[in-house]
């Protein structure tokens, strides 16, 4: 590894952009946004278009001395990548799917076979091929038809997760006529392998609202609507049952859950409500012969499972209790078979998986790592006594196993294959428990390379949060990450307050009105890990994106003397705003989460710390900051504002720089190798701050 240094100098003239006072007024107080001007949902406006392109100039021009260590990281993540490689073939009905990469190839081919050892592979879709000239390309699903002999697949061309679906007959290659547009994505076969169901989004809100009904052969614009939601604040999705006997649309907020359900035999018939909507009521359901297996809240805060039968599905009182409601222990989710269940659970941090057999016994599959990922892999069929598991941690790369269901013995399948010198015995990784403000224990994942770590307050650290929506970011291993560690950095996970980590009153403890939680609890680790030794008080670096970069931009106007750099992306940093804005898409799927700034209640606590409203006199830290323009999840205005007002305000001398990838969306360039260059964008700004 070249140890030439790198430097990062502040250049004069950053774009300055124009002020058009913009009052916004709600409940009596009024606001001045002066770069209010910057959205365009049209994505035409040409001094919109110039101050982004100004922003990429300079960045560029910032950034121009680091760009050999840019693509010396760059070389050094696409090394250790195998460049032939294939996934495990799983059965699914008469055959077995797997899936290809090779060379310099971005993308993957899809493959199917007779057998696991694939020798008579048929070739389903090479992405490369769909992919050809577009910037920018995502393959949404992929659905075989009951009888296997058809394909539906659904893309997008342009980040903004609007899908178009088409369809293949798989023996012949022939394409279909039938094209689907601005659908979510998922498209459901009934039993009839002729008709399918599908999504159709709102190409304002880009919600999803409306099921059509499609029979091959036909027009979309002949097509039947068989539901709409009215709720604006409920996502939609599709899903079949786990015997395809149903057809099942599933609703959600973040607190409250719906089911409906149609006949997959008799896909002209109506869909129905599985049980009584009720707020409040969060579930998951899922059926396999006579028996509904429902994962629910009811009087179970960290959920229990039920269940149910035909008759009874519709009342929750006639349910039975299958694994009772725990206090400390989470139950996240279950895998159903013919003659087993498995359990999802989470203990303090930890996740474990329980098989149940219909004896009622129980056999606990549990992992040796201080912290790790796991997780229920693929298991299309549910007439086998095998599972397969997926495990990852800070230290171990990706290992999908075969799970005997009766022993709990674990066969390893296949282990994500490192290039290079990797040895995961040079790395440690820990679980530490820091003391917040308030008392709370938030539990933090790290991972160091041993003979570069010396717990003395020398190291750089890279802290990483998200903290929304009850999501947890569980370690698993990155072998990007290993460019840090080889450099003497310690990388470290804050499982902060609003996602799930500790079970769900750490959810709930990090939303609405207690969403300032998730921002101390982020500053406290931070303090925590340089008083104990893990870090240098002046090599604090921080990354985080979407929700995570609403906690990087809270957390930077509460605390910036803390970080040496921070790494904001696609960053939700407008939230007041965007919030009294239901044209805004997902504004209103957001209101249980955040709170409805239409309250006034709720005004006053999103505006308490809505990263754009908190801009204030004071030296900030240096800042990457990126997004993408076709982003739709967090429109790319939000962070584009959010700069031109940091470079109003800010008092220091440090380096903002702001990217915008004219091509991509919320997930960033597509690719597996596209994608490592802004992995290295923010690597190299990391090392080059850091002093000589």
């Amino acid at each position: 590894m070249s140890s030439k240094s790198y430097s990062l100098s502040l250049l004069a003239h950053p774009p300055v952009a124009k002020k058009h006072p913009h009052p916004l007024t709600t409940h009596q107080q009024t606001r001045t946004d002066n770069y209010y001007w910057m959205r365009d949902d049209e994505r035409e406006n040409e001094d919109v278009l110039a101050h982004l392109n100004a922003e990429n100039d300079y960045c560029d021009k910032q950034l121009a001395d680091i760009k050999p260590l840019r693509e010396q990281l760059f070389n050094e993540l696409k090394d250790r990548i195998v460049k032939d490689d294939n996934t495990v073939p799983v059965k699914d009905g008469q055959y077995w799917y797997h899936s290809e990469v090779r060379g310099d190839d971005e993308y993957a081919r899809h493959y199917r076979s007779s057998s696991i050892e694939a020798h008579d592979k048929h070739l389903l879709l090479d992405v490369n091929q769909l992919a050809g000239d577009y910037e920018f390309y995502e393959l949404g699903e992929v659905a075989i038809s009951p009888d296997e002999q058809l394909l539906a697949y659904s893309e997008d061309t342009e980040g903004r997760r609007i899908y178009t679906v088409r369809f293949k007959n798989i023996a012949s290659g022939e394409m279909f006529s039938d094209v689907l547009e601005n659908t979510e994505g998922q498209v459901v076969w009934a039993n009839d392998s002729k008709t399918v169901f599908y999504v159709k989004k709102d190409l304002q809100t880009l919600l999803g609202f409306q099921v059509y009904r499609h029979v091959l052969g036909t027009s979309q614009a002949d097509d039947v609507l068989v539901y709409e939601e009215q709720d604006k604040s409920f996502f939609m999705g599709l899903g079949k049952s786990r015997d395809e006997s149903l057809i099942i649309i599933d609703l959600a907020t973040t607190e409250t859950n719906d089911t409906w359900v149609l006949d997959a035999n008799n896909p002209e018939g109506e869909f129905s409500a599985l049980m009584p909507r009720e707020e409040g009521h969060e579930f998951d359901v899922d059926k396999l012969g006579d028996t509904f297996y429902i994962v629910t809240n009811w009087q179970a805060k960290n959920f229990r499972l039920m269940t149910a039968t035909q008759s009874t599905i519709a009342d929750k009182s006639l349910w039975q209790e299958h694994t009772p409601h725990r206090e400390n222990v989470l139950l996240e989710g279950v895998e159903i078979f013919d003659d087993y269940l498995i359990l999802t659970e989470r203990e303090l941090g930890q996740t474990r998986f329980v098989v149940v057999n219909q004896q009622a016994e129980r056999l606990t599959l549990e992992f040796d790592d201080p912290c790790y990922y796991a997780a229920i892999a693929m298991n299309p069929e549910p007439n086998v006594s095998t599972a397969r598991v997926y495990y990852s941690s800070l230290t171990t790369p990706g290992s999908l196993y075969d799970v005997d269901l009766k022993t709990g013995n674990k066969t390893l399948l296949k282990q994500q294959q490192v290039l290079g010198d990797f040895n995961p015995e040079h790395y440690r990784s820990e679980r530490l428990m820091v003391t917040a403000r308030d008392g709370e224990q938030v539990p933090v994942s790290l991972v160091y390379r041993i003979d570069k770590f010396t717990k003395d307050g020398t190291n750089p650290v890279l802290q990483y949060g998200y903290g929304a929506y009850g999501i947890t970011i569980d370690p698993s291993f990155s072998s990007s990450s290993l460019s840090l560690l080889d450099r003497g950095f310690v990388y470290a996970i804050a499982h902060i307050r609003g996602g799930e980590m500790l079970g769900r009153h750490w959810y709930e403890q990090g939303k609405k009105q207690y969403k300032q939680n998730s921002f101390s609890d982020f500053i406290d680790v931070t303090h925590g890990l340089t008083e104990q030794g893990y870090a240098h008080p002046g090599k604090v670096f921080a990354s985080g994106g979407s929700a995570g970069g609403l906690l990087m931009g809270a957390v930077v106007n509460q605390a910036p003397e803390l970080y040496l750099g921070i790494g904001c992306h696609v960053p939700f940093l407008d939230v007041l705003t965007t919030m009294l804005d239901e044209s805004i898409p997902l504004t209103t799927n957001e209101y249980d989460e955040w709170g409805n700034p239409n309250d006034p209640a709720f005004y006053d606590v999103i505006q308490a710390y809505s990263p754009y409203d908190n801009i204030k006199p004071q030296a900030y830290p240096n800042i990457l900051v990126t997004t993408g323009f076709h982003d739709s999840q967090v429109q790319y205005w939000e962070p584009m504002k959010w700069v031109a007002k940091l470079r109003e305000f800010k008092t220091d001398d440090n380096i903002l720089v702001f990217k915008t990838d004219m091509d991509a969306g919320h997930g960033g360039a597509s690719g597996r190798f596209k994608s490592l260059e802004e992995k290295a964008l923010e690597m190299a700004f990391f090392i080059a701050l850091l002093p000589n």
